[in-house]
């Protein structure tokens, strides 16, 4: 195998990982020698920093890891600017309001009762940490059960579900309607 194809092993093994990684490891991977893979990573170091690539090779005892370079930092962390926080959908919220009070409940019984297909709104909440799973039903294709998170009585302002309004109190007064 030539050396190009032995660095670019080596990349893709250190990106992949993420964590850092044994030369053991790496040498076990690339049936080598461990102190011919460390002449490799060497050499791989001194490239990078020559050419200013991006990423580094950062070596911690017997372990390699990439990093990105801190003379980068004021342009990464804008990855990490907090997102604006989006308002749910009135799907979203439907789907939210008949998980609090039927929970535990099932995707088919949420579908059920809205009368349309819920996978999105089920997606969103999950992301939000609005809701989670609390199991699953003892019925063919064992269903997941799901259930509102403490995520969302914080963000409702409530310590538990008995402090949700009652149902009644949302229906309207027949004479109202008419």
């Amino acid at each position: 195998m030539e050396i190009s194809d032995i660095k670019s092993i080596i990349e893709g093994l250190l990106f992949t990982w993420g964590d850092p990684l044994n030369i053991k490891d790496i040498s076990n991977i690339l049936e080598m020698k461990e102190e011919e893979v460390k002449k490799i990573l060497k050499e791989m170091t001194d490239e990078f920093n020559y050419n200013k690539r991006g990423i580094k090779i950062v070596k911690t005892e017997d372990y390699y890891q990439l990093s990105s370079r801190s003379e980068h930092y004021p342009w990464i962390k804008k990855l990490y600017m907090p997102k604006e926080n989006k308002s749910l959908s009135g799907a979203s919220m439907e789907t939210l309001s008949i998980i609090a009070y039927r929970q535990p409940i099932t995707k088919n019984e949420i579908e059920a009762i809205r009368g349309v297909r819920c996978d999105k709104a089920i997606e969103n909440l999950l992301e939000k940490d609005l809701i989670e799973e609390k199991g699953r039903l003892e019925k063919t294709g064992r269903p997941i059960l799901y259930g509102t998170t403490i995520e969302f009585l914080k963000h409702i302002g409530i310590s538990d579900l008995s402090e949700l309004p009652k149902i009644e109190e949302f229906k309207e007064d027949d004479t109202e309607e008419k």
